[in-house]
């Protein structure tokens, strides 16, 4: 055995947690203890080196247990985190490069006004203001009613902010949009503009407080001379819509509702004198008060319904870029006053029409779209008339002319810079064309171009399906966008007396996606020794006279059917 000399040696006190049966004495020697009982349970200090043994029971591991006691410190909740600070990032103001305009001189003194919408407004950030908020069907079907009746609120909020805006920047004839109300004039989802009263006449109080002419035009669907009672019905409950806004706004004689006849339908005489009728009988008196007639690019000319005008006493709106495209007979020196002579007699000042051709237009369909701005005023435009200026452009068409014609100081910071007459969109495409200095300009001072555009390939027998159609109905109904696709009504245009549909065969391009007819599979017939059009003979049980079976090839298969 080794002497105790020699193991009187330190160990450290993990050692002898490992070792039960010795116990450390005071002295810090090892010493042969004896053997305890295996119920014992040793209890480690963890926030010490020192292992104690302790002899009693279980500790409880409620809130008295060492190892969940918390110290106050630690109850104490964590401190917030700082939020940090957004910086706000300066948008330093754009400045436009205006170039200079050509002056001119004239003598007209009415208003210009413009339709609808503002571009400045209508970009402003972060709350953009505009006057035309819509929804689908599906939308209303979707959320309710009231969510149309909601935006109609908004558009009725902003048209105030509208009208302020045209009054610092001096123009004071606005055309709203007919989509204030989404759906009001429907006839399952329609509703009373009574929620939206006190909107309406704040912005009417503030229009007549400066003296701003408002106007309004229904869509192209409202045909007082359809022959389709359900279409009149529509129309009538559309200008009840448009007259009823007009009257919450608490407007004069001088905001008047402008519509086009429509479509002649086989027969323009028969057609003008349903408009007659249908006007008389079917319209209320308060209607009939503000709705004026324009004449268009397609079908009515201004020689067309002036005898209608005249008859009936409803004022007509002339329009320069339509009568330009669909000459009237009479020239403007004789007709103009003709047609203000009806104005005067209703009290109400007259209203014209102005636009010009998009660069580079040369079919009758490209002659119809709008240019951004017009660059001049027709010569044969009176010094009092109210003047719209129907451009993409809007107000900056209008503002455009106050710097040509000095007719208005113009602010700089309102101004923003035009397109370029070459790249302006054409048909829905960006184009560049040569401009040509020498061609004759068309109204509104817009130049024609001589390269053509490019086309898309059309089969030659879509061209042929087309031709047909318009020679039998003379008349394009409807164009979808600037796509040049063709809504035709089935029978409801045909060629006009004077010969209309061989000018209107000219103006109708080509019907695109239009699928070739299959003809109809045709039923093969067998009788005594005759053979099928496949060259097989007929199947058995079929007589050579008498009855007469019949065999329709159908999928390449033959079923037999038997005439009664």
């Amino acid at each position: 055995m080794l002497p105790l000399s020699l193991l009187r040696l330190r160990v450290p006190s993990t050692f002898l947690f490992c070792m039960p049966h010795f116990a450390r004495a005071t002295t810090g020697k090892f010493e042969v203890a004896p053997r305890r009982s295996s119920r014992t349970r040793t209890v480690v200090n963890y926030s010490s080196q020192v292992t104690i043994e302790e002899h009693e029971e279980p500790a409880d591991l409620g809130t008295e247990s060492p190892l969940t006691d918390l110290e106050p410190e630690e109850m104490a909740e964590p401190a917030p985190k700082k939020k940090r600070k957004r910086t706000v990032k300066v948008i330093e103001p754009v400045v436009y490069d205006i170039p200079p305009v050509e002056t001119k001189t004239a003598t007209f003194k009415g208003r210009l006004g413009y339709a609808c919408l503002n571009t400045i407004l209508r970009t402003a950030k972060p709350n953009p203001i505009f006057c035309s908020r819509t929804c689908r069907i599906d939308t209303i079907e979707k959320n309710g009613l009231d969510f149309a009746k909601n935006l109609g609120l908004q558009n009725a909020r902003d048209l105030c902010k509208l009208i302020q805006w045209n009054e610092e920047n001096k123009i004071r004839f606005l055309r709203l949009s007919s989509e204030m109300f989404p759906f009001a004039s429907h006839a399952k989802y329609g509703y009373s503009l009574d929620y939206a009263a006190t909107e309406l006449k704040a912005a009417g109080d503030l229009a007549n407080r400066y003296g701003h002419r408002i106007t309004l035009h229904p869509g192209q669907f409202t045909q007082i001379g359809s022959p389709k009672e359900n279409v009149v019905e529509a129309s009538v409950r559309e200008l009840h819509y448009h007259c009823s806004m007009l009257q919450y706004m608490g407007m004069g004689k001088d905001s008047v509702m402008i519509i086009h006849m429509g479509g002649m339908y086989g027969n323009k005489a028969a057609t003008l004198e349903r408009f007659r009728e249908n006007y008389q009988m079917k319209l209320t008196g308060e209607i009939r008060e503000r709705l004026v007639l324009e004449n268009d690019e397609m079908c009515y000319s201004a020689d067309d319904l002036l005898p209608v005008c005249e008859e009936l006493d409803i004022p007509l709106v002339f329009d320069y870029h339509h009568n330009w495209i669909k000459p009237s007979i009479l020239p403007l020196r004789e007709l103009i006053p003709r047609i203000n002579a009806i104005w005067d007699r209703k009290g109400i000042k007259p209203k014209q029409h102005l636009s010009s051709p998009r660069p580079g237009a040369e079919t009758i369909m490209e002659k119809r779209a709008h240019a951004d701005r017009c660059y001049e005023l027709p010569q044969e435009l009176p010094e009092d008339m109210d003047l719209m200026i129907e451009a993409k452009d809007k107000e900056q068409a209008v503002l455009h002319l106050y710097r040509i014609y000095q007719l208005e100081e113009v602010a700089h910071e309102n101004l923003r810079p035009e397109k370029s007459q070459e790249t302006q969109k054409l048909g829905g495409k960006r184009k560049s064309y040569k401009l040509d200095p020498d061609h004759d300009e068309a109204p509104g001072g817009a130049e024609y171009e001589t390269k053509k555009p490019r086309r898309k390939k059309v089969k030659k027998d879509v061209i042929e399906s087309t031709e047909l159609a318009v020679a039998e109905t003379g008349h394009v109904v409807e164009t979808e966008g600037d796509r040049g696709n063709l809504l035709l009504e089935p029978n409801a245009l045909s060629p006009a007396p004077d010969g209309g549909a061989e000018e209107q065969q000219q103006m109708m391009p080509a019907r695109r996606n239009r699928r070739k007819k299959k003809e109809p599979v045709k039923d093969v017939e067998f009788g005594g020794s005759e053979v099928s059009r496949k060259g097989k003979k007929p199947a058995a049980g079929v007589q050579a006279s008498g009855e007469t079976d019949s065999f329709q090839v159908k999928k390449g298969r033959k079923r037999r059917k038997t005439d009664s």
